[in-house]
């Protein structure tokens, strides 16, 4: 049978394209986390619990550029001083499946990413359709940017920050399994939506529900909500909190910037 085209579909068959948009997107899900179980030691061991090690890149990049700027061995990490221990009994199973889902997520994100497009098509014009191939080449690129921001620098640092920090010498730091992974989910999943933002105003612009100017004008709660952010997971230090937040206002810049584009276009179509 035919789809139908978007004048002739009910509310219920839209409600049935995204139902079976959900069921694909799980399906590719699961079998991206299938594969994932056939190389789990490395996802773990070198992956997962790389920002674990002091000799993660992150930290021995920060340490040689540390010396490159004359600072000798001011940032440098020797050690990690803390333990990761499993205090469930289902614990390492779960966070287990956790992970590889995770992971079939990110590695399944271009097919998702399809499968919205071909729901959301109908409502575009003829010319619209055509960038599909565009739509799922710089959204994936932007995705796949976040997550590696997330992986090697908004983790690392939080590591860094929470292993060092200490209200007291008599306390050490013994980390749950959950917390850690929990702490990794958040950040992967946090920065790769994040990065995600150009396209969301794009989209928004395009549907009339945001301007340039409204983004403009809360230009000052946007930079103070990120350095939040950055001053939450990086260590009480400039230059850590500017790494992270320096790369998150180009993200809301160049959203103002696609915004604008889009918005301009607007008037002239309607002009």
């Amino acid at each position: 049978m035919a789809k139908k085209n978007l004048g002739e579909m009910s509310f219920l068959d839209h409600l049935e394209e995204l139902r079976w948009l959900l069921v694909r997107s799980s399906v590719a899900i699961i079998i991206m986390a299938f594969l994932t179980y056939f190389v789990s030691d490395y996802l773990f061991d070198v992956i997962i619990f790389g920002p674990t090690r002091p000799d993660f890149f992150t930290y021995r990049f920060f340490c040689e550029l540390s010396h490159q700027l004359g600072f000798v061995d001011s940032i440098c990490i020797e050690e990690l001083p803390f333990i990761i221990q499993n205090t469930e009994m289902e614990g390492q199973v779960n966070m287990f499946v956790w992970i590889c889902i995770l992971a079939g997520f990110v590695l399944s994100f271009p097919y998702i990413l399809w499968q919205i497009w071909k729901f959301i098509s109908p409502a575009l014009y003829d010319k619209e359709k055509k960038n599909a191939r565009v739509f799922i080449f710089f959204s994936s690129l932007l995705f796949f940017l976040g997550v590696l921001f997330g992986y090697f620098v908004v983790i690392p640092m939080s590591v860094n920050f929470v292993a060092t920090f200490s209200v007291s010498s008599i306390v050490k730091n013994q980390f749950t399994l959950e917390s850690y992974i929990g702490m990794v989910k958040t950040s992967i999943l946090a920065s790769g939506l994040f990065f995600e933002l150009p396209i969301i105003i794009y989209f928004l612009t395009k549907l009339g529900l945001v301007t340039p100017t409204f983004l403009r004008k809360y230009w000052k709660y946007a930079v103070v909500i990120i350095l939040i952010i950055a001053a939450i997971v990086t260590p009480p230090d400039v230059v850590s909190q500017l790494i992270v937040a320096i790369p998150m206002l180009i993200i809301y810049e160049a959203s103002i910037l696609i915004s604008k584009i889009v918005y301009n276009k607007k008037l002239k179509e309607n002009g």
